[in-house]
């Protein structure tokens, strides 16, 4: 597993945590039920929908122990108390787990699931969703949104361009594709064979501008790009390959824009 380097993503993950804003708006809640956040991340997200919750419950979720760890003293920072195993925050129950998105430790015992720019991390979306449908309470509610479709496909493309030179052919063989960047219809379908009903999906065009190079630099290094420097031998291969795609980046209009694309999800396990 890939780990985070979860310090620097929780600086600099504004444009994803707007995003999650307007997806967790979406998560219709009374304020007493359990919900999980799937990929939790450092807990920016969380926070709102915890606040959300005055007589429920949170499970926060994520696979990678870096995340989890700046989480827990986020939360707890918002909370007054530690929080890194268990506790409350806002009134609501905050749980951290480290669980793989996959083989959830959880059976028909949570009403709602909600996640935000994790689930294409995950390669096996079947897999994914029968997870997710056998987590959920009848009745309870799926609500997420990760990238889809032709996510980061000008980035991807100039990525691929540059790793046939010879600079970078030993990272070329050791690259492999973490992402699955699904697209309405198929999901709609997994969805649907996972035993969802009510189903809705949808792709949007959600581009990300960063206000200049050392920003862009930035965000491509610690958001979007880790795969591709985590399959190269060493630093300076890693900065010679951020650089190029920045002063590619620098030439766009507008400058600096990252075509993220986004796939909305939203769907509910039937009462039976």
């Amino acid at each position: 597993m890939r780990e985070w380097n979860a310090g620097t993503y929780h600086r600099i993950s504004d444009p994803l945590y707007d995003l999650g804003l307007a997806v967790l708006a979406r998560l219709p809640l009374n304020g007493g039920e359990t919900v999980v956040d799937l990929g939790c991340g450092t807990g920016r997200l969380t926070k709102e929908l915890a606040a959300r919750l005055p007589r429920g419950r949170v499970l926060a979720l994520d696979r990678s122990a870096n995340m989890l760890a700046v989480a827990g003293p986020y939360l707890a920072m918002n909370a007054g108390r530690d929080i890194s195993a268990r506790g409350t925050w806002a009134g609501a129950h905050v749980s951290l787990v480290r669980a793989d998105a996959s083989a959830l430790p959880l059976e028909r015992s949570v009403d709602a699931i909600f996640s935000t720019a994790t689930l294409h991390w995950v390669l096996d979306h079947p897999r994914l969703f029968g997870s997710i449908h056998a987590a959920l309470k009848p009745g309870g509610r799926f609500v997420a949104q990760c990238g889809g479709g032709p996510n980061v496909e000008r980035l991807r493309g100039r990525v691929t361009r540059l790793m046939q030179e010879d600079g970078f052919a030993s990272a070329r063989e050791r690259f492999n594709n973490p992402w699955n960047f699904a697209d309405a219809e198929t999901t709609a379908t997994r969805l649907r064979d996972a035993g969802f009903i009510e189903i809705q999906t949808s792709i949007e065009s959600t581009p990300i501008v960063q206000r200049d190079a050392d920003a862009f630099r930035e965000f491509i290094r610690h958001v979007v790009c880790g795969p591709y420097l985590a399959a190269m031998s060493d630093d300076a291969q890693r900065s010679l390959f951020v650089e190029r795609l920045t002063m590619l980046a620098a030439a766009d209009d507008p400058p600096f824009e990252l075509d993220y694309w986004r796939l909305n999800m939203a769907a509910r396990r039937s009462l039976g």
